[in-house]
């Protein structure tokens, strides 16, 4: 543990953030990564690639350093025999080869194409230019003076503008798009030559530039001219030998081959693009990372007729000298690839463990606003069982105050009741025969403080927005019988000049039944 914090201390913050990347992705131990990232020289992406792959053989690193030249002293030694007639071979040497840029080309129908015309031929016709010009203009303040003129020379030149002539080139043959275009050359090619071998690409020039440029490819363009002679030789004994094709399909050697006639208007504009002198040519196209991260190079131009052996040294000559550019490129890609890789995955982790942590935040929100839900729910409950007590406490106390007294000796037309409480006692007391039996009942609702207050209440008033319900029955035990409050009547009517009653609680029941839902739902 000394030694890996003292290895820490060491690194600088660069370093640092390396070891911190590479640990998260590989999940290493400190003291095994720092000597992998030492081998790799610092890069995370090498790192994590030998950490998976394991290490090579041979160290690339090391064995490209042992493989650079020793730096000499390349100044000038002037000495009084060679100082003034040694040539300078050095500076011609290290001279770069220029690369002939190639362009992208995008074919224009023909009636879009402009031509230049000679200067001599422009200086003569210069005349009669400006007269055009002059009559043109002229004519067309004349339709603006008299609109009804060139409506009459629409009419006359009706017939002219709806002529398919326009459709065609000077060849005579149809102008179609870029595909059909390739489609009917291999389709031509196939009926002259026969069936081959050839993988042509069936598509325009532009496609299949993007598509190399794309995968690091090599673009062979094929532009032959059937009013040359020598084309149905170039193409019967050097296109279509088969060292040639042969070599074209040869998956390592990443050939897209484009051909094209030059009496379409796709393949002359490439042609015109190349500067195609002479016919068969062959182009190989290649991108040159050397010049641009995008920029695109003839590596090597063919014309006229070439033997085969010839035709393919100077093609593989010229793939050569761009191999190792294209190999560099192409591991750069790599290098840019796996260290994307990398951070999508650490942007997807980091989004999946901010995900959790979300969910997370949202479930503790939540049960917080459970927890404050339920702490009010039962504050309010209270605080409605306590407002409910008071009023029913006011209620009884106002109830009490309007009951009648009992009736004396002297009173004939009394009903006695005999009423078992709740509590198990027994109470007797007389009524009014005319008593209803709702009285019977607040009786019994208010025995407690007619027994505590003796009847002295004073002047009460009911309590308001309170409605009180009574929440126990009286019952008859021989025979069963309930006599409701609801149904109303007197005293007397319902239970006759006297009566043994039970006070049975109604409220029992509810409280059970809560409880149950409670059990049930715990």
């Amino acid at each position: 543990m000394a030694g890996t914090s003292a290895d820490m201390a060491s690194l600088t913050e660069d370093q640092q953030a390396a070891l911190q990347q590479y640990t998260a992705v590989t999940d290493q131990a400190t003291d095994q990564a720092i000597p992998i990232l030492q081998r790799s020289q610092w890069n995370v992406s090498i790192a994590v690639t030998r950490f998976f792959d394991g290490e090579p053989a041979e160290d690339p690193v090391v064995a490209a350093a042992a493989a650079q030249p020793v730096p000499q002293d390349i100044r000038r030694q002037e000495t009084l025999l060679n100082g003034f007639t040694s040539p300078r071979s050095s500076t011609s040497s290290g001279r770069r080869v220029r690369i002939e840029p190639a362009p992208r080309v995008v074919p224009q129908p023909e009636s879009q194409v402009s031509t230049q015309v000679p200067f001599v031929l422009a200086v003569l016709f210069a005349p009669f230019s400006l007269v055009y010009s002059l009559f043109a203009k002229s004519f067309r303040l004349l339709g603006w003076i008299f609109p009804f003129l060139p409506r009459a020379w629409g009419r006359v030149t009706a017939s002219n503008i709806t002529t398919p002539a326009s459709q065609r080139s000077a060849s005579g043959r149809r102008p179609l798009n870029p595909r059909d275009t390739a489609a009917r050359f291999i389709r031509e090619f196939e009926e002259e030559h026969g069936s081959h071998n050839l993988p042509l690409f069936e598509s325009g020039y532009a496609q299949a530039f993007d598509l190399a440029k794309k995968n690091l490819q090599f673009l062979m363009v094929v532009l032959v001219s059937p009013e040359h002679d020598e084309t149905s030789s170039f193409i019967r004994d050097t296109l279509l030998s088969p060292e040639v094709v042969e070599f074209i399909r040869n998956p390592e050697n990443n050939i897209i081959l484009w051909a094209g006639n030059v009496q379409d208007s796709e393949a002359y504009q490439v042609s015109s693009a190349l500067s195609c002198t002479k016919f068969p040519f062959t182009g190989l196209i290649v991108h040159t990372p050397q010049v641009s991260s995008t920029a695109m190079g003839i590596a090597a131009r063919i014309a006229g007729p070439t033997p085969p052996q010839q035709y393919i040294s100077k093609l593989r000559q010229a793939m050569q000298q761009h191999t190792e550019p294209l190999n560099r490129a192409r591991n750069q890609r790599v290098e840019q690839q796996a260290t994307r890789n990398i951070r999508d995955q650490q942007n997807s982790a980091y989004e999946r463990s901010l995900a959790a942590d979300r969910e997370k935040a949202r479930k503790k929100k939540e049960e917080a606003e459970r927890k404050a839900r339920e702490e009010k729910e039962a504050l309010e409950r209270e605080q409605a069982i306590e407002r409910y007590a008071q009023n029913l406490e006011h209620w009884r106390k106002w109830r009490a105050s309007a009951i009648r007294s009992e009736p004396g000796a002297e009173d004939k037309d009394i009903v006695r009741i005999s009423l078992r409480m709740p509590n198990a006692d027994r109470v007797v007391r007389k009524f009014a025969a005319d008593a209803q039996v709702e009285e019977l009942y607040a009786f019994v609702e208010c025995y407690d403080v007619l027994q505590s207050k003796e009847g002295a209440f004073g002047k009460l008033e009911r309590p308001q927005d309170f409605e009180h319900e009574y929440k126990f029955q009286l019952v008859s035990p021989m025979p069963r019988e309930v006599y409701d409050v609801k149904a109303g009547g007197t005293i007397k009517e319902r239970i006759g000049r006297s009566g043994n009653l039970i006070v049975e609680r109604t409220d029992l029941e509810e409280d059970e039944d809560e409880d149950e839902e409670k059990e049930e739902a715990e």
